[in-house]
């Protein structure tokens, strides 16, 4: 009977734990009314700074996840009081917020999705010198689409790793393909009010248009002989 009830203690206090962690990633929208009612939070920032000065929440500070002065930077913070964490996908925040965690931490809010679902809500950002880089227009994108040939589009970032792994075997594609095939890779950082428009607020995200129209779409790591499937 002991036994039964410590088995049952254990389960309860890992689905309370989970359940909890749970809770502190937040949608884009909740966790906007999270900063506004929490408005002293420190609001931590984890992309690189380029990608910060870009664009990023108000308020926030930039600690790099992959810098150098990640640690010593969250030392500075209070672990006692409530924080909030985001990067571009929510990737790198999940990682910084579960670090923050193990160190004591406890009370960290992620944003789900990151700043990609945050711009996708229309929800306000700021940047250093108050101009934002707009990049390419929907009109742009949609003249690239005027062709004979199949167009496969691969929305990306310098930094995503997924993104990484696939950008070899889409050359490899593009330059098995070339008399049929245009490749068209777009970084996200840099057409962020295109991204916002088209709804892509998650990477990678490959889209294959034929005769002007999406034929397949795919977000996420996917390998190159699914994508060889979807140009047939």
């Amino acid at each position: 009977m002991k036994q039964l009830f410590s088995i049952a203690l254990v389960t309860l206090l890992l689905m309370s734990c989970s359940h909890s962690q749970t809770q502190n990633s937040l949608s884009a929208k909740a966790f906007a009314e999270k900063l506004k009612a929490l408005p002293e939070a420190p609001v931590i920032d984890v992309r690189t700074a380029e990608e910060f000065s870009s664009g990023h929440l108000q308020n926030a500070v930039n600690y790099d996840w992959n810098g150098s002065q990640f640690e010593a930077q969250i030392k500075t913070l209070d672990k006692s009081k409530p924080v909030f964490v985001y990067c571009l996908s929510g990737g790198r925040s999940a990682a910084a917020a579960s670090k923050m965690r193990a160190d004591g931490f406890s009370e960290v809010y992620e944003l789900e999705g990151g700043m990609m679902k945050w711009r996708n809500e229309n929800l306000p950002e700021t940047t250093n010198d108050q101009v934002s880089s707009t990049g390419m227009s929907e009109q742009d994108f949609q003249s690239l689409l005027n062709s004979d040939k199949t167009i496969l589009i691969d929305f990306y970032a310098d930094w995503c790793i997924p993104c990484k792994k696939m950008e070899p075997y889409l050359n490899d594609i593009s330059k098995e393909q070339k008399n049929t095939l245009t490749l068209i890779r777009i970084n996200v950082e840099e057409n962020q009010e295109l991204c916002q428009k088209l709804g892509i607020s998650a990477i990678p995200v490959l889209q294959v248009y034929k005769n002007r129209k999406m034929t397949w779409t795919n977000t996420g790591f996917i390998e190159k002989e699914t994508v060889l499937k979807a140009l047939e």
